[in-house]
């Protein structure tokens, strides 16, 4: 590995992300966003301060349902495509991240409190999010994620838990309900003058909507924040997750119109999870800004049946600084954040025979190294009343290494350096009205899942693969207007060498990654909220995908499979806070591509789900959480493929058989919670 340059880079690491912008006390929570809560006003002023497409959702957006995983929670963030898969396993896409991934996710950064959850090699687990804890979550779309740290297409998630002072006293929650799902939360916080800490420890367990679907997990968060004096804290986290995921799998197309409980019970094929995040961050209370640094440590044990067992250790250590400033420039004000995040990991990856779950005879052993380091600043300047102007870039340097112990010829090693700019403008008409525009270079490097391929009948090896970079282009508009609240982004991404993924042959899994020539994606992002009455609030979101090729030499201009090109989902609150009722509806118009070339789509849905909450004292709720209504059966999520091949006897045995995940399946579940 070339150590030489990843420590002239690291040189550059004086300085990187705080989850605490220096400017939050001065936005005015009266005017675009009205928060429900003070905890949230520094992420929402962020957002004011974004010339892009950015949503904040607090706890009160999801702590009524049984948000196993981020698609429970983000349902009604605009641009965020979710969809099941079984049990915590979903998608996740934002502007067509990681479409042609059928596992994990791809293209988005995620972070809790502000620290990386992806490894060292960008690659990330969000099952390792618990919605439970969260007391907000930040979803930065594209480019805007330039002050998190994030340089790829799909942006960044950041979930924020709670602290002493933002959520003192005891909180309990338990819910359940069908499929015998048994879910349960306990949480402290305690602040007074010199500090605070907050701890929570949350279980889940459930059959799942499907055959060998059985999940459990036990988890404990937590964080402890000293007040050294009155310009200086620092606050220490700590997180452990044991989590257990048997895999359904994907079923052919009938199977999943006709048969949706059933699942796959060949390999014993599961995802086993038990990891442990600790991290430190001081901030420095400056006189024009702020200063913040740390440190993390995360360790994870993978242990993964498919179809050999994927049997992994990870470690991964990392440094973060960031400096914020505002003053005046010739009687203009300024801001200006500096900073970066430094990222070194390793994995010993091996794997087995899978005999029934257990291993077998050992098949692979590769010792894997990364190292990614994003260096970053962004200047911001008002030359007028409520017009900003906005410049800066992101500077990211990679290396990965890959040490084939059983098939040395197969190890190698790759070195990436790209610079990401962005320039923008933020316009605000009045104190409840913004438009903005932005145009940013995305990058996105290889990890050890596109570098480290498996050949029919081979080894795991070395895979040349290069950087999917793309350039953004953005216009939007947010505020509220009377009765309507909305936010409404329209983008446009160029995109070369952007990492696609099927399988080449029948059968053979993990699928082979290759670098596309050149793609577009393009479409809108669109919320709007409607406030008839007190009683009586509608929140939409719509998305319009249009992901294709661009003359291709094999594909031509054809549409890219997975993301549908229309997507909408709406939920209608009737009610107060004491007592309330939320038909929603989920809407594809048309069903997306299931391969590249065009031949198939699956069919379109829509599906009823209905919520409720009553307060029965000061602090104590009951509610309710009742999906899919109707039972309707439709095709959920797609993994890409080449050609499909419809379902009967003689192609049984073809990709195109098993590419197809079932909606969840009608589910009632209820729960109370409690503060005091």
């Amino acid at each position: 590995m070339r150590h030489h340059s990843g420590l002239r880079s690291i040189s550059l690491c004086a300085l990187a992300l705080s989850s605490v912008p220096a400017f939050a006390e001065e936005a005015d929570q009266s005017r675009i966003i009205v928060t429900a809560s003070p905890m949230i006003e520094a992420a929402t002023a962020r957002v004011q301060r974004t010339p892009g497409g950015v949503d904040v959702v607090p706890v009160d957006a999801f702590e009524d349902k049984v948000a196993v995983s981020l698609r429970d929670a983000l349902t009604l963030s605009p641009g965020v495509y979710t969809q099941p898969r079984f049990g915590q396993e979903v998608r996740i896409s934002i502007r067509g991240s990681g479409l042609s991934r059928g596992f994990h996710m791809r293209g988005l950064t995620l972070l809790q409190d502000g620290i990386p959850l992806n490894l060292a090699d960008d690659n990330g687990d969000f099952q390792e999010l618990d919605p439970q804890v969260f007391q907000h979550i930040e979803v930065y779309r594209g480019g805007n994620a330039l002050r998190l740290g994030g340089s790829t297409l799909g942006g960044a998630i950041n979930a924020v838990t709670p602290t002493g002072r933002s959520a003192p006293g005891v909180d309990l929650r338990v819910d359940g309900g069908s499929f015998d799902t048994i879910r349960t939360k306990a949480a402290y916080g305690y602040a007074d003058e010199r500090g605070d800490a907050w701890a929570a420890i949350t279980t889940d367990r459930s059959d799942g909507d499907r055959d060998h679907g059985k999940r459990t997990s036990y988890r404990f968060n937590g964080n402890v924040g000293v007040k050294i004096s009155d310009t200086v804290e620092t606050r220490f986290y700590a997180s452990a997750q044991n989590i257990r995921q048997k895999l359904s799998g994907s079923l052919s197309e009938k199977s999943a119109l006709t048969d949706p409980t059933r699942g796959n019970f060949v390999g014993d094929q599961a995802r086993d999870i038990d990891s442990i995040r600790l991290q430190n961050r001081t901030t420095i209370a400056l006189g024009n800004g702020a200063l913040a640094f740390g440190l993390f440590f995360n360790a994870k044990d993978l242990y993964h049946p498919i179809f050999q067992v994927i049997d992994q250790k990870s470690e991964d250590r990392g440094a973060f600084a960031s400096l914020d400033l505002a003053g005046d420039l010739g009687g203009m004000p300024v801001e200006v954040t500096l900073g970066s995040q430094a990222r070194f990991g390793k994995v010993t990856a091996r794997q087995f025979v899978n005999i029934a779950g257990d291993r077998g005879a050992p098949t692979a052993l590769v010792q894997q190294r990364a190292q990614t380091i994003n260096s970053y600043g962004e200047a911001r300047i008002a030359p007028m009343p409520g017009l900003w102007l906005i410049g800066g870039g992101l500077y990211t340097h990679g290396e990965r290494k890959i040490d084939n112990r059983f098939a040395p010829a197969r190890s190698g090693d790759a070195s990436f350096d790209a610079f990401a700019p962005k320039i923008g403008l933020l316009y605000e008409p009045s104190e409840t009205m913004q438009f903005y525009a932005n145009y940013s270079r995305s990058v996105e490097l290889p990890g050890f899942s596109e570098l480290s391929q498996t050949p029919a009948g081979g080894a795991p090896g070395f895979t040349p693969v290069r950087a999917q970079k793309a350039w953004t282009a953005e216009i939007g508009t947010r505020g509220r207007i009377g009765i309507a609240a909305w936010d409404i982004s329209l983008y446009r991404a160029d995109i070369k060498g952007e990492m696609l993924q099927y399988s080449v042959i029948a059968g053979v899994i993990p699928a082979a990654t290759f670098n596309a020539d050149k793609t577009r994606h393009q479409g809108i992002e669109a919320g709007l909220q409607l406030a008839f009455t007190p009683w009586a609030t509608l929140r939409q979101v719509y998305q319009f995908s249009d992901f294709h090729f661009r003359n291709d030499a094999v594909y031509g201009d054809n549409r890219l499979p997975v993301v549908p090109r229309h997507f909408y989902r709406a939920e209608l609150r009737l009610g107060t806070d004491s007592i309330s009722v939320s038909p929603s509806v989920e809407w594809l118009p048309q069903g997306a591509w299931v391969d590249y070339v065009n031949s198939k789509r699956v069919g379109s849905y829509a599906l009823l789900n209905l919520g409720a909450q009553a307060q029965l004292r000061d602090g104590v709720t009951l509610f309710l959480d009742a999906r899919n209504l109707t039972q309707k059966r439709a095709i959920g999520d797609i993994s890409a493929l080449v050609r499909y091949a419809a379902d009967n006897p003689a192609t049984a045995a073809d990709e195109g058989s098993v590419a197809f995940y079932p909606l969840e399946r009608r589910a009632i579940y209820g729960g109370v919670r409690a503060r005091f």
